[in-house]
C-alpha cells in the first residue's frame, strides 16, 4: 500500500535532453536499492520536459528518497532551464502490480 508521492517537474534546456534521459535512467538504477520507494516512473512529456512521479508506503521512505534525490537533482543543475518543482503528494487510490 502506498499513501504518499512525490511529483518532480523538469523543465532542460534545449539540446540537453540525451543527458537527462541517461540521468535519469542511472537515477532508476539508485532508487532500485531504495527499500522505500514502491514505484517510480520518469516520463517526457513535452521536447524538453519531464516529470518523475513516485510513491512511498509512509511519509519515513518519502523522506529518505527526497535526501537523495535533492542531491542529485543538484549535481546537474546546470541542465535545466528554470528550477525543478517538486510537489508532495497524498494518495487517494493506487493500482500497483
Amino acid at each position: 500500500m502506498v499513501t504518499v508521492g512525490l511529483l518532480v517537474k523538469l523543465e532542460v534546456k534545449p539540446g540537453k535532453q540525451e543527458e537527462v534521459e541517461t540521468r535519469l535512467k542511472h537515477a532508476f538504477e539508485v532508487v532500485q536499492k531504495e527499500p522505500g520507494t514502491t514505484a517510480w516512473v520518469a516520463v517526457r512529456t513535452g521536447p524538453t520536459s519531464y516529470v518523475v512521479f513516485d510513491v512511498f508506503p509512509d511519509e519515513e521512505s518519502r523522506t529518505a528518497h527526497l535526501a537523495t534525490g535533492r542531491r542529485g537533482l543538484g549535481e546537474v543543475a546546470d541542465l535545466f532551464s528554470e528550477p525543478p518543482i517538486v510537489l508532495s503528494t497524498e494518495v487517494i487510490a493506487a493500482k500497483l502490480p
